[in-house]
């Protein structure tokens, strides 16, 4: 069904309503898509590899756990929005950086970074959180805004009991199916654009991140006897940032294990580390605090139709006490602390710069 631009304000019908839902446009498209569930009988599991032979959106955290469940949002409501650039705003904003870390921070890339000089890792990621104070926000015209920005990545909104309310645009696919091909991608490495152009250029600290990133899927798609071809690495837009990226395609002989696959692909080199399950739990150990949904994966899962997976790296979680950002950098053992602090300051105004006060 297409219709009017002004019927997303059906966003607020939903809140109100309570139920499980999901808003999303995909790279490229013209059209949003709003599913919902109209009962709050919500699928969660601990455990990635149950998505075997499910149909739904996952929201998927970066542990899966009793606090934060893998959620499947079974819809039986659909809704479909056509779009036009014209209709959709261009608000603009200021971007205020902040170059003062905090102790915290400080004291996080401390620990990280001593354990990439000692060898124990090739590769760590660093994540931070910051709530900023709640104001009333128009949340159709902030999302509408981030799909005029963000026109090649990810654009979502959803909300379930279990999680509440997020908002992202991601540009990091981790698993889709297009015409029966199958992709996912190496993305690693930031850099801001130069005059709103791609850099010409790469550091060796951004190729290596992004290399070793490529390097953990070329080995584990060798597993599935997958047919694959990759490209040659390549720059690409992300709002205001720039990221090296590599496409990997192949084909599943059997697409009722893509649970499986995904907790094989989860979490991948670019939100976690190397060697992974070393870095993934020294992650969980040093950096603090729970990431939740950030840096884990969202999106629509049919083995049979259209999968589009992606991870949900920049993002806002709606919360009593504020907006929560979140942002974090790949660290090799010749990252510096100032940089890499610059890095997620300009990933959270990724989002601080799509929120439209009324």
């Amino acid at each position: 069904m297409i219709e009017p631009v002004e019927n997303l304000l059906s966003i607020k019908e939903l809140l109100q309503e309570e139920i499980p839902f999901a808003i999303y446009r995909a790279p490229g498209d013209n059209k949003i898509h709003i599913i919902a569930q109209s009962n709050s009988n919500l699928y969660t599991t601990t455990d990635i590899e149950e998505l075997n032979g499910k149909v739904g959106f996952v929201i998927a955290p970066f542990q899966c756990n009793k606090e934060t469940p893998l959620c499947l949002i079974q819809p039986d409501r659909y809704h479909t929005i056509e779009i036009s650039d014209k209709e959709l705003s261009n608000i603009k904003h200021n971007e205020i950086v902040s170059s003062i870390y905090t102790d915290d921070y400080r004291i996080r890339f401390k620990t990280f970074s001593d354990a990439l000089q000692n060898n124990c890792f090739e590769k760590l990621v660093l994540s931070r959180k910051q709530t900023i104070d709640k104001y009333e926000i128009d949340i159709e015209k902030s999302f509408l805004d981030a799909c005029s920005r963000y026109k090649h990545s990810y654009v979502y909104l959803f909300y379930t009991p279990i999680t509440g309310v997020w908002m992202g645009s991601t540009p990091e696919i981790l698993l889709s199916n297009v015409s029966g091909k199958w992709q996912t991608v190496a993305l690693a490495g930031t850099q801001s654009l130069k005059n709103g152009e791609l850099p010409e250029k790469w550091d060796v600290k951004n190729q290596k991140e992004q290399a070793l990133v490529s390097s953990y899927i070329r080995d584990l798609l060798k597993e599935y006897d997958a047919n694959v071809e990759e490209t040659s690495p390549y720059s690409v837009k992300a709002g205001e940032l720039s990221h090296i990226r590599t496409d990997f395609y192949f084909s599943l002989a059997n697409t009722n294990k893509l649970g499986s696959l995904l907790k094989s692909l989860h979490p991948t080199p670019a939100v976690c580390g190397m060697p992974k399950k070393e870095a993934y739990h020294f992650i969980n150990d040093n950096e603090g605090y729970s990431r939740k949904y950030y840096s884990g994966f969202i999106g629509v899962i049919d083995p049979n139709n259209t999968t589009n997976l992606f991870v949900n790296l920049r993002c806002i979680h709606f919360e009593e006490s504020g907006y929560t950002l979140y942002a974090g950098g790949g660290l090799l053992a010749s990252s510096n602390l100032q940089d890499e602090w610059v890095e997620t300051e300009k990933k959270m105004h990724t989002m601080k710069n799509i929120l439209v006060a009324k």
